[in-house]
C-alpha cells in the first residue's frame, strides 16, 4: 500500500487522480472499506448496507484509483417520501458514509463521487437529495454547499452501531440536515 495512503502530510493535485473510477461496490470489496483496520469498527454496519443493495434499498459506491484501489466511498439509502397533500409523491435519497482518505482530500475525488451518485439517482427518479454533516466538519459543509445543497435543520446526529466484536457503540455527533433538488 502506498505510503500516501497513510498520511495526512502529502496531497495530491487532480491530475494524479486522472484515472479515477467511480463504481458500484461488490461483496468482494467490503474488506477494502476498513481502510486497512482503521474502520473496522464498521465491518458489520458494511455488511447490513450491502444486504440493503441487494434488496434494492441502497447503494454502495467505490472511488477506485489504478494501481491504488478504493480511496474513497459512499453509501445511499433509497427511499420513497410519503406524498403531501396537493403534490406528486417525491423520490428521496439519503446519502451517508461519504469518505475519502486524507491523501487524497482536495483533489476533487468527493465531488467526483457527489457528481455520479446524483447523475445516477436523477436517472432512477429521485428528485430531492439529504445527508448529514457534522457541526465540526467544515470542509464537508463547504463541499455540499458548493454543490447545491443547504441546510435545513439541526439534527442530534445520535445513533448506534455494533462493532466488529459485537459491542453495541452509541454515537453522538451533532450535525446538519442539508437537502438540494435534483430534478
Amino acid at each position: 500500500m502506498s505510503e500516501a495512503l497513510n498520511t495526512h502530510v502529502i496531497q495530491i493535485d487532480s491530475s494524479q487522480v486522472a484515472g479515477l473510477k467511480i463504481r458500484h461496490l461488490n461483496q468482494d470489496d467490503l474488506s477494502s472499506l476498513e481502510w486497512e483496520g482503521e474502520f473496522k469498527r464498521f465491518r458489520k454496519l458494511y455488511r447490513l448496507v450491502y444486504e440493503r443493495v441487494n434488496k434494492g434499498f441502497a447503494l454502495m459506491w467505490g472511488a477506485e484509483l489504478p494501481g491504488v484501489g478504493l480511496i474513497g466511498q459512499a453509501f445511499v439509502q433509497l427511499k420513497p417520501a410519503t406524498p403531501g397533500k396537493h403534490r406528486k409523491r417525491a423520490m428521496n435519497a439519503y446519502i451517508h458514509s461519504l469518505r475519502v482518505r486524507p491523501a487524497y482530500r482536495r483533489a476533487g475525488v468527493g465531488s467526483k463521487i457527489m457528481q455520479v451518485l446524483e447523475d445516477d439517482l436523477l436517472r432512477r427518479g429521485f428528485t430531492q437529495v439529504s445527508l448529514n454533516v457534522s457541526r465540526n466538519n467544515l470542509a464537508a459543509r463547504r463541499l455540499y454547499s458548493r454543490r447545491g445543497y443547504s441546510i435545513i435543520k439541526s439534527v442530534s446526529g445520535i445513533w448506534s452501531y455494533y462493532d466488529h466484536l459485537g459491542i453495541l457503540r452509541n454515537v453522538h455527533e451533532p450535525g446538519w440536515r442539508m437537502e438540494k433538488k435534483i430534478g
